[in-house]
């Protein structure tokens, strides 16, 4: 990111590592939509700071205070990286960790991950070794997606045999719908309009497809729950219509789970009447992607034992070389784009 709304190639240095981090050859990579909220000013001018926050890759150094990692290995790096000495980390919530931003440092306030070579901090504490029969296509997929998605699911309270909404089945409500599914969830409802996407969504767990372009999602939701409504509503896109929606068809004593990335707008407007005028027990819950060794290595697990396969996301892949063009297609949603792969091998 040269500047808000530039985007090119700059050369820079490797990094070193400090004696508790690491530096990491990159093999694979995944483009994000918060990328582009980034490079639209989301958080707030930016120059020259490397783009990308979802990568794997082989390690090139280590500080001398590192004790689990040594060169050559395969490592999963979380987008979340904690200082986990912070009062946050401390106190349970790692995520938030180093100010406003928490742990979310990677193209906020150090350089990403697209690039040859990036720094880890923490390296103990924020990689995870990648098992052999494990490729790199499917286990970047755990540095946000997977851990996103899941922690929608998560944070909704799922009861088993609950009843689930995820509104957008973009690539974190996608894995939002399959954390539902795999917490036990009886009927899982995506709302989605685009075709391809519903599709993925129906693969990934979806019980039924709400065609928000088409239907009115509350009174479709409401007709498949009895009238009701669900315990869990996931808002995975980051709209203000859309967190509105989620309130409004969760159930008295229900859970609207934010997983969106709200990039722009200076207010999320809550629905009063159906809050219940602020009585209705309806519970809000908000997260950070979790972060973390413990946390990648259970994502993987997942991979490993056949629980997900988050690779049919993938619709694009592109050189390294290609990443302006690759950005481009992600960016602007062109050629039915889920999911963005870059190579650096």
């Amino acid at each position: 990111m040269r500047e808000i709304g530039q985007v090119g190639f700059l050369d820079k240095p490797v990094p070193r590592p400090g004696p508790r981090d690491a530096v990491v050859r990159t093999t694979s990579a995944l483009i994000c939509t918060s990328d582009s909220h980034t490079v639209r000013g989301g958080i707030g001018p930016r120059e020259n700071l490397t783009l990308g926050h979802e990568g794997v890759g082989v390690v090139h150094e280590v500080g001398d205070e590192v004790r689990d990692f040594r060169p050559g290995d395969r490592v999963l790096v979380g987008a979340i990286t904690p200082d986990w000495g912070d009062p946050a980390s401390q106190n349970g919530h790692p995520s938030q960790s180093g100010g406003p931003l928490g742990g979310f440092k990677f193209a906020n306030s150090k350089d990403g991950v697209f690039a040859e070579y990036f720094h880890v901090n923490e390296a103990d504490a924020n990689m995870a070794k990648i098992p052999e029969d494990v490729p790199d296509e499917r286990a970047v997929y755990c540095a946000d997606m997977l851990s996103t998605g899941f922690m929608g699911a998560e944070n909704g309270n799922i009861p088993i045999g609950g009843t689930v909404a995820v509104l957008a089945q973009g690539p974190v409500g996608l894995m939002a719908t399959a954390g539902a599914r795999l917490r036990g969830a009886g009927l899982v409802i995506g709302v989605e309009s685009v075709p391809g996407r519903q599709k993925l969504a129906r693969h990934y767990g979806a019980d039924e497809i709400v065609d928000f372009a088409t239907e009115d999602v509350v009174g479709r939701v409401l007709d498949l729950t009895g009238g009701q409504g669900v315990d869990t509503a996931v808002e995975a896109l980051g709209a203000d219509v859309t967190f509105q929606t989620a309130v409004k068809i969760i159930k008295p004593g229900g859970t609207v789970s934010n997983t969106g990335y709200y990039g722009e707008g200076e207010f999320v407007r809550i629905p009063r009447v159906e809050w219940g005028v602020g009585m209705a027990d309806k519970t809000i819950a908000t997260g950070l992607c979790p972060g973390g060794r413990l946390r990648m290595e259970r994502l993987l697990r997942v991979l490993r034992g056949g629980r997900l396969d988050p690779t049919p996301m993938t619709t694009h892949t592109f050189r390294f070389e290609e990443m302006e063009r690759a950005f481009e297609v992600s960016d602007k949603k062109l050629d039915d784009v889920v999911k963005v792969l870059i190579t650096f091998s």
